[in-house]
């Protein structure tokens, strides 16, 4: 814990630096062959729709006392009642209960869903008042994903207003919103690629997931702003190495936020896969795992680097970067000239020289100053 200490400290001071920004291409490369991946899922295999968005009816048979090979057992009923099983989708809810979905118990009648219910209760030993079934029709699904569209579109305008005011500019609104929408097409492709059912919990996940990663990505751009402002005032560093600056400056604290929220709800994944079962809490935990893990990802490699190269080309910016050569240069001769201890990595990166280097350049800048005030050929009054 020390060491890990001792690196955040040396980010923060820029000691050490890691140069993200200037290995921009190395991760856009890398996000565009997830994206890629995840389109493949998306487009390809298709998301896993739960029943709620498909339609359909499910029967539960709690206090099942033998789970043996329940999932066959409970197919076998159904193509006896209904004389086909191959829509049929048996899951373990818990320790003890049996879940059966279908999008048709046979002819869809009130007598075909009781025939269900009473052989399955006599398959797995229940009482059949404790069986329920529930059908669900697809217009519901329908309702829910209209409405969670309806909130995305509202929140990412509404998003890129407030980001827009509060940062003065709407190219970091924009970063920002291409950092989102990143995170949440990762996200599904995910979801497309590994099978998990999309249940309207998913879609509540998604939405939370919005706020997460926004909030990531604000905070690293609030310190860009802060470090922009001071190389502004002071010439030091351009716009690429003052926002490199901020990321490393955000990263231990990223990373920390980030550990603290996935280890609770991987915990919660663990027991949901393992104890409780498919239902509402698993399918949110899953959903809010992957969601902020991606959206850690993307406020580090993807908002802040898109954020120089929209940056980059203004007028202040380059201004900003002529001063910051200058004065680099400078820098550097005069440590040259003072035999100062070698670079840190990170100085090119954030433009940031550590303290002994820094006084010992000012020495020297001292030194040819001193030297210079008097001209070896000039007389003063008293020597006339």
């Amino acid at each position: 814990m020390a060491s890990f200490a001792q690196f955040g400290n040396d980010l923060y001071t820029g000691k050490r630096q890691i140069d993200f920004v200037g290995k921009r291409k190395v991760w856009y490369i890398a996000s565009v062959v997830l994206l890629v991946v995840a389109a493949v899922g998306v487009f390809g295999k298709g998301l896993n729709f739960s029943l709620e968005f498909r339609g359909g009816s499910e029967v539960r048979v709690p206090g099942v006392t033998s789970m043996a090979n329940y999932d066959t057992r409970a197919k076998d009923v159904v193509r006896e009642v209904t004389g086909s099983d191959s829509s049929v989708i048996v899951t373990q809810i818990g320790d003890n209960e049996v879940r059966v979905q279908t999008e048709r118990l046979g002819d869809g009648s009130p007598a075909a869903t009781a025939s269900t219910r009473a052989a399955l209760a006599e398959e797995f030993g229940v009482s059949e008042r404790n069986v329920t079934s529930t059908f669900i029709g697809p217009s519901w699904g329908e309702t829910v994903t209209r409405q969670a569209i309806k909130a995305l579109i509202w929140f990412l305008a509404l998003l890129s207003v407030v980001l827009a005011l509060y940062f003065r500019t709407w190219k970091m609104a924009l970063a920002a919103l291409v950092a989102l929408l990143h995170d949440v097409f990762l996200t599904v492709g995910i979801y497309a690629l590994t099978g998990f059912e999309v249940s309207p919990a998913t879609m509540i996940g998604f939405l939370t997931i919005l706020g997460y990663s926004i909030y990531d990505t604000v905070v690293v751009f609030d310190k860009v702003r802060e470090n922009v402002h001071e190389a502004q005032a002071t010439g030091q560093r351009n716009f690429d190495q003052a926002a490199n600056y901020a990321i490393n400056q955000t990263l231990v604290r990223s990373i920390n936020t980030s550990i603290v929220a996935l280890l609770p709800i991987a915990v919660v994944v663990a027991f949901g896969f393992t104890l409780i079962g498919p239902g509402t809490l698993l399918d949110l935990a899953i959903v809010l795992f992957i969601g902020i893990a991606v959206g850690t990802f993307s406020s580090i490699f993807i908002a802040t680097p898109l954020l120089t190269d929209l940056r980059r080309g203004e007028p202040a910016m380059r201004e900003l970067a002529k001063r910051a050569r200058t004065y680099q240069l400078s820098q550097r001769a005069a440590m040259a000239e003072a035999d100062t201890p070698r670079a840190t990595p990170g100085e090119s990166a954030s433009g940031v020289v550590e303290p002994e280097r820094a006084a010992a350049a000012a020495a020297a800048r001292a030194t040819r100053t001193k030297k210079r005030d008097v001209h070896p050929m000039a007389r003063v009054d008293r020597d006339r």
